[in-house]
């Protein structure tokens, strides 16, 4: 059973660092699903993605929580879903109390590791059911709140696999690419350092990094000092269209982080055919098959993250036969039809 009209609560809409709600909603009213966007709060930046636009999702879109009530009212919705433990599902349970229907919410990686709501537990048993993006997340869940597994469902964030494909040749000299927000979290440091042993190995390539941050000045300073500005460059906030362009030019993708959910650059990095070099965190093995779709190496160990890229940039033939495995189980594990179905099924019986 396919629902008629869902609402969704979340911190800021639309954002371009969280494409992942965009592309399910955008995946909603593909299928007629009527939706309304309630956002916590208006969005700060200016450039938005293409691809929201042409979906509607801004007209469905209602800032400021003294407009969420009536609206709900009139719209009718089925059912609540909100994105993050935190602010969005404290608002999305007072509403569907309000209004004597169910809600349900998506927990990520800092709402589960690093900042989770101190009633998490409470939430969790006051919701229909709970998701997460990985299995990771689920035994911290259970493990840290008390939540029973046969409440949470395990549903990976989705991407557009008929959009992010591969096309045309790969970029000379071989690029690496990665896509994350320039905060600590990223340790986008351990990146450089690689990038700078790369270079004293005499290795052909080129590092560019998407996205914007409160780390960006320290990046490139750090950059600077290692005489890498001709090697890394910074691009900036990207709008989908341009990181997509960037992962079709890509030999190899990187993801350095220290805390991760189940990263949606790493499935689009995937879908276009890349292998990627991450980070064993999280939710990131289950993403990353080790030796079949990319490499994975331990937080923090700049030397085995410059090995990894160095084996994927001097072997172009292994790069080529993990980037296949990789397009291959991204449209078997990690599509956006394949998310929107189990998220229709669970509301299904929720409801």
């Amino acid at each position: 059973m396919m629902l008629r009209r869902v609402a969704y609560v979340v911190n800021v809409f639309p954002k371009l660092s969280e494409t992942f709600i965009a592309v399910e909603l955008a995946e909603l009213c593909r299928r007629r699903v009527e939706v309304v966007v309630l956002s916590l709060r208006q969005p700060a930046e200016r450039m938005h993605h293409e691809f929201i636009v042409r979906a509607g999702l801004i007209e469905r879109t209602v800032h400021g929580p003294r407009e969420f009530s009536a609206t709900l009212r009139e719209f009718r919705p089925e059912v609540l879903h909100a994105h993050f433990a935190t602010e969005p599902t404290s608002m999305a349970r007072q509403l569907a109390a309000e209004l004597g229907i169910p809600f349900t919410f998506t927990a990520h990686g800092y709402d589960v590791y690093r900042r989770p709501p101190g009633d998490f537990a409470a939430r969790a048993a006051a919701a229909g059911a709970v998701v997460t993006v990985s299995e990771a997340n689920a035994c911290h869940i259970t493990k840290s709140f008390g939540v029973p597994p046969h409440h949470i469902r395990v549903i990976p964030c989705g991407v557009d696999t008929d959009r992010f494909r591969a096309h045309g040749e790969r970029s000379k000299p071989p690029h690496v690419v990665c896509v994350a927000r320039l905060n600590p979290v990223k340790n986008l440091g351990l990146l450089l350092e690689a990038c700078a042993i790369l270079k004293t190995r005499k290795v052909s390539f080129r590092c560019v990094v998407l996205g914007d941050g409160p780390c960006r000045i320290e990046l490139e300073t750090t950059r600077a000092q290692l005489g890498l500005e001709n090697t890394v460059e910074f691009v900036g906030a990207a709008e989908q269209s341009e990181v997509l362009k960037w992962w079709r030019r890509a030999t190899v993708g990187v993801l350095t982080s220290e805390s991760e959910g189940m990263p949606v650059c790493l499935m689009e990095a995937a879908a276009c055919g890349v292998p990627v070099v991450a980070t064993a965190i999280g939710g990131v093995p289950e993403l990353v098959q080790d030796g079949v779709t990319g490499l994975l190496t331990q937080p923090g160990d700049g030397l085995a993250l410059a090995g990894a890229l160095e084996r994927l940039l001097r072997e172009p033939k292994t790069a080529a036969r993990m980037g296949a495995a990789a397009r291959r189980r991204a449209e078997g594990h990690f599509s956006v039809r394949r998310q929107v179905d189990q998220l229709s099924e669970m509301w299904a019986g929720v409801v």
